[in-house]
């Protein structure tokens, strides 16, 4: 049992930058959460929307968040394990970027996803970082009253958002946004940079309303605490890209992102596997994260993408739940250095079975 709250210990720090060198250790950086891949119903606040189809501004109250916020970080004060814990606004529940850019937040049993709206090339080319926007405002709300409760106790985080390829998507529509690369190639490179420059204007600002935790930055989604300005890339669009296509159009908008943050970090799928060597080239990206889905290939079929990544020098972080004999495998397969394995369990007893095979 943690005497700090939340598990906070601040002699953790020293494992994560551990991490981002990928020093020489004798285990992985590990973590334990009961929170799962959807946390949209850990909170009551979301139960008081009722039956509503669609989630406007007006409907989310920061504070009323606030108490299930804590209730998830305390699970880092029996875990003992190496996590340092800390929030987002939502956490992950609410996808604010697509609100942002226009998009209408349909509410679904189990997330809330953002609508395409399928617009023309003016109304997409028109969308930017507008300070009286009422989704970015709430969001720095959100932020603000989660600093409050915090009182230094816990880091506060940006939200994991879409990409820039994803707004593409979700402006264009899906499918319309794969036929534009080669129907309008010219403006397709436009959109997606100008979603780059919204992403990247929206986490600098995001970060002048947060305070740093010990001197570092911090991501919430997946535990990470980071020596340097922070950002979670993602492009889950381009599951549908070709390699070439990725070079062209998106390679050189996530190298401009990533040169923005010292301790960028990329969130990939199994369907991105494809993509790595395209991925590598952008030698500004500092940490790959791969998300273990339970629909995807087993972890034997991962495995052999994951030593890619560690043979290309960078620190992975892999995140899902294993059964111990995948534990297993990925600790014999994986070296230790660079290696951080954010596992959901649903019991407290399988963290008890899963321990010792990280070596904790």
């Amino acid at each position: 049992m943690s005497v700090v709250p939340f598990g906070n210990d601040p002699a953790k720090i020293a494992r994560y930058q551990a991490f981002w060198r990928r020093a020489d250790v004798t285990r992985p950086l590990v973590g334990f959460t009961l929170v799962g891949w959807f946390p949209l119903g850990e909170f009551a606040a979301c139960r008081a929307w009722g039956s509503a189809d669609t989630l406007t501004p007006g409907m989310i109250d920061p504070e009323a968040f606030l108490d299930d916020h804590l209730r998830m970080l305390r699970e880092g004060e029996s875990m003992d394990d190496d996590l340092i814990r800390g929030a987002c606004p939502g956490q992950a529940a609410i996808p604010w970027l697509p609100g942002i850019a226009g998009c209408t937040l349909r509410i679904l049993p189990q997330s809330i996803l953002g609508e395409e709206k399928q617009v023309p090339w003016e109304q997409a080319l028109d969308v930017g970082l507008d300070a009286g926007n009422p989704w970015l405002c709430k969001y720095l709300e959100f932020a603000q009253a989660l600093v409050r409760r915090a009182e230094g106790a816990f880091p506060v985080s940006h939200s994991p958002e879409i990409g820039p390829t994803d707004l593409h998507a979700m402006l264009r529509g899906h499918t319309s946004s794969i036929l534009d690369l080669t129907d309008d190639p010219e403006r397709s490179a436009e959109l997606l940079w100008k979603m780059g420059e919204l992403f990247r204007d929206l986490t600098e600002e995001f970060w002048k309303h947060v305070p740093l935790f010990h001197g570092g930055w911090f991501d919430a989604q997946y535990s990470l605490w980071a020596p340097g300005p922070i950002i979670r890339m993602q492009e889950d669009a381009t599951a549908v890209y070709s390699p070439a296509l990725y070079r062209r159009f998106v390679q050189p908008v996530d190298r401009m992102l990533a040169a923005h943050f010292p301790s960028s970090f990329i969130h990939l799928h199994s369907t991105s596997m494809f993509l790595l060597d395209a991925i590598f080239e952008i030698r500004e990206i500092q940490c790959f994260e791969v998300n273990q889905d339970a629909l995807g290939p087993p972890v034997a079929e991962m495995i052999p993408y994951f030593q890619k990544v560690q043979a290309a020098g960078k620190p992975l972080l892999v995140r899902g739940s294993f059964t111990p004999e995948e534990v297993r495998r990925l600790m014999d397969a994986l070296e230790p250095r660079g290696l951080f394995l954010n596992i959901m369990v649903n019991r407290m007893d399988e963290v008890d079975a899963l321990r010792p095979l990280v070596g904790m």
